[in-house]
């Protein structure tokens, strides 16, 4: 109960507490606060056990992200999950470790963190991907990680998974700067529903009012939550249904100054209409927490596309508002694309044909540069895995593991110069296993099978991961990739903190705990309450727009 409900670990010398539970159980004998420490402490290691049995037992690697939260101190919080797919094709994304760093400057304390959660649940070659926010970084720290990481996973990773950008904060970003902009009309919309939902009296005049102009409506009024920015667009988008029943609420009520004009309203109601996309685009992560990386592709893309559009318009409103936005976005997409792409592929829905047909869309002329960067890509990691299989990494220790990594950016020319796994001699394992494959003109390969096999119908439920369950035989090296790459994250937020505007804050008591106790609440109340959840939900269908 503790855990599941964040109460405090006093509770059980609380007065009340044990008077009610005697009500229950007369002969109850009350808990101290140790006692009850020590047996969360002890249920949070034993469960620690069972999903470090769980985590060993994959056959795929782990993806992991990092999430920040700050405090009244000098200190901040980070929360690292992992997330992966278990021997049955069950998606997990537990919280691994919580630990405290000093802040702002916390470069070296994260890096050694990183480290023992590696160390910790077995995770030294197994790292596929790190996502961070923005919030983390500076050169020094982003080269550090690269480094590391790249390090400690020779293989797959290179240092060119390391992520910087959580999706779920670029969107907050966005939406935060558009609100700025049109700050002191936003605060005019607000006061005007707060004066509404001030009394009973008040919104029965409204209602009234509403009734006689015949304006239908299908919201009701909302006073918003400045930090969840998704109540403040709905509580807008409420007021723009009724801005004529605002207009002639004077009338009805002599105290009401309605101070919002017409020209105002139609702004407000552009907003709302380039808010919508980015609400819609943030709502994938609270339908279903982390779902699978190939839904992502297309609204990234959508974004992108409806953001250049608006840029570009003729109404000089909408592109002095929108014009910053998809400056920023932009550099979102370049640094994504590949990878939101590469998880599409994944898709039997879709495979490259979406990625196609957007990038005519993005890129114009140069759609085949990119669209040949995404095959390229998808092919090297496809060999890559193929040469865990027939070539296992040998590499005995960390000088060697380190010898065989070329630490390249991901795009440092805008394309793929197949030198991202190179050995000392020149030839990388790539290279040689390629050059063993040409002698046979007739090889065709599980990537190659899979691409060309007709795309599986649009059905309005497809379970993405069960498909490729039961296509494993058929593609036991590809479903190892897909694995993979369809558990990464592109968020680094849970479901409740997806609509923030702010950093989350550690509260004084927990604060206050020490650092095992707080990790052990935190993450036991984060593993039994997924436990009691379908983990296996099936994709939303992706609508494709033509």
């Amino acid at each position: 109960m503790i855990i599941l409900h964040d109460y405090p670990l006093h509770i059980v010398e609380h007065q009340g507490f044990i008077d009610f539970v005697r009500t229950l159980q007369p002969q109850f004998n009350p808990l101290s606060f140790n006692a009850i420490q020590g047996n969360c402490v002890g249920m949070y290691l034993r469960e620690k056990q069972n999903l470090l049995n769980l985590i060993d037992g994959i056959p795929g690697r782990v993806n992991l992200t990092l999430d920040l939260w700050t405090s009244n101190q000098t200190s901040a919080f980070v929360f690292l999950r992992g997330h992966f797919v278990d021997g049955n094709w069950n998606l997990h994304h537990p919280i691994l470790n919580v630990f405290m760093v000093p802040f702002p400057d916390s470069g070296c304390s994260l890096n050694q963190a990183i480290v023992n959660c590696l160390s910790d649940w077995h995770l030294k070659g197994r790292l596929f991907t790190l996502a961070l926010d923005k919030f983390f970084s500076n050169e020094t720290l982003m080269e550090n990680l690269r480094s590391l990481l790249s390090f400690k996973n020779p293989v797959v990773l290179s240092g060119q998974f390391l992520s910087q950008n959580c999706y779920a904060r670029v969107i907050s970003r966005l939406v935060s700067d558009a609100l700025s902009a049109m700050r002191e009309t936003i605060d005019k919309v607000r006061e005007s529903v707060k004066y509404v939902k001030s009394s009973k009296s008040n919104e029965r005049k409204f209602f009234e009012l509403r009734q006689q102009l015949q304006v239908p409506s299908m919201m009701d009024l909302l006073i918003d939550d400045r930090n969840k920015w998704d109540t403040i667009y709905l509580m807008l988008v409420a007021a723009c249904e009724l801005k004529e029943v605002f207009a002639c609420f004077d009338a009805a009520d002599p105290d009401f100054r309605m101070t919002v004009t017409l020209d105002e309203w139609k702004q407000v109601e552009t907003l709302c209409a380039y808010l919508k996309f980015l609400y819609d685009a943030a709502n994938i992560l609270t339908v279903q927490p982390y779902p699978t990386a190939n839904v992502f592709f297309l609204e990234v893309s959508k974004l992108q596309v409806e953001l250049t559009c608006a840029a570009l318009s003729h109404d000089p409103f909408c592109s002095r508002l929108i014009m910053p936005l998809r400056e920023k976005f932009d550099l979102y997409w370049k640094e994504s694309c590949f990878i939101l792409a590469v998880a599409v592929v994944m898709d039997p829905r879709y495979k490259m044909k979406l990625v196609e047909s957007t990038f005519v869309k993005i890129f114009g002329e140069n759609a085949d540069h990119w669209i040949r960067i995404v095959e390229n890509g998808l092919n090297e990691l496809f060999l890559e895995y193929n040469i865990i299989q027939v070539l296992p990494f040998t590499a005995t220790n960390d000088d060697e593991g380190n010898d065989a990594v070329i630490k390249a950016e991901l795009f440092p020319d805008g394309s793929f110069d197949g030198s991202l796994f190179a050995a000392e001699d020149g030839l990388s394992d790539i290279e040689l296993y390629i050059s063993d494959l040409t002698c046979n003109q007739q090889f065709k390969s599980e990537l190659d099978e899979y691409l060309e096999e007709p795309l599986e119908p649009r059905v309005q439920e497809f379970d993405i991961l069960s498909w490729w369950r039961i296509n494993g035989f058929k593609y036991p090296t590809l479903s190892r990739l897909a694995s993979d790459i369809l558990c990464m994250p592109v968020s680094t937020l849970s479901a409740d903190s997806v609509f923030d505007t702010e950093i989350r804050k550690m509260d004084s008591y927990r604060s206050s705990l020490d650092s095992l106790t707080l990790e052990a609440l935190i993450c036991t109340k984060d593993w039994f309450q997924y436990k009691s959840l379908p983990i296996n939900v099936p994709n939303t269908l992706i609508k494709v727009e033509c």
